[in-house]
């Protein structure tokens, strides 16, 4: 599959990204140049490759899952840059045009 400029600028779209030309050009080219490699990887013969496992020694650690309260309002919200003392306040960001 080749990536191709207008599938750049769906994703850009999709992202709500305003790229330049020499964006679009750059990343098309970066994102062929990947797949690409990954073909070249395809052709590798594998067959005889054991799975790979971590060569560090783990043991599985876990935590008792325990209830703890939370932040309470105020103080969750002492950092927002912006909030109505009830919710924190963000720009929209779909729906809309980039």
């Amino acid at each position: 599959m080749k990536i191709t400029r207008e599938m750049v600028a769906h994703v850009a779209q999709l992202a709500a990204l305003q790229l330049t030309e020499e964006e679009y050009a750059l990343y098309t080219e970066q994102l062929n140049r990947i797949l690409e490699y990954i073909d070249q990887l395809q052709t590798l013969d594998l067959q005889d490759v054991p799975p790979f496992r971590n060569w560090v020694p783990r043991s599985q650690v876990y935590r008792d899952d325990t209830p703890a309260s939370g932040l309470d309002r105020k103080r969750a919200l002492s950092n927002a840059p912006l909030h109505d003392d009830q919710y924190f306040k963000v720009p929209k960001v779909i729906g809309g045009e980039p």
